[in-house]
């Protein structure tokens, strides 16, 4: 006589490869959204940068507009909006302040220019402003 012993419920276990695999696009998705969001990131502060160099170049224009006004007897306030080129849409505001200085027989003005240029509306995302200021005499 020959017994045999069978299990009295035998259940197959499925459905685990279907966690692995959910886990694994889960994963792969917020890896994706990463990788996606850094590009974005990168790709804005390279932009960013440009427009501070941009703005850097709007700020030294305004002060050689400033220095050239100074130096030709029109020493104040100044506003220039850019037009053409890469500065294109800037705004720079120029001041300037002068004082003279009399040594011995020599009367010299020494002028300090300030200029501030801007792109954008303050708080938004694409705005950058740069200030550059410069002092110059007219003595020998």
């Amino acid at each position: 006589m020959k017994i045999v012993l069978k299990p009295a419920c035998r259940r197959t276990q499925g459905g685990f490869s279907l966690v692995a695999a959910l886990f694994l696009l889960v994963v792969l998705g917020a890896l994706g959204a990463v990788a996606v969001r850094l590009t974005s990131v990168q790709q804005q502060t390279v932009t960013l940068s440009l427009q501070g160099a941009r703005a850097y170049g709007a700020a030294r224009t305004g002060v050689e507009w400033g220095i050239y006004r100074a130096l030709n007897g029109s020493c104040g306030a100044s506003t220039l909006t850019l037009t053409e080129g890469g500065l294109a849409g800037f705004s720079v505001a120029t001041t300037c302040a002068a004082t003279t200085h009399t040594e011995g027989a020599t009367t010299t003005t020494v002028f300090r220019v300030e200029a501030f240029a801007r792109f954008g509306v303050y708080g938004m995302p694409d705005y950058v402003s740069r200030r550059v200021r410069a002092t110059v005499t007219d003595g020998p």
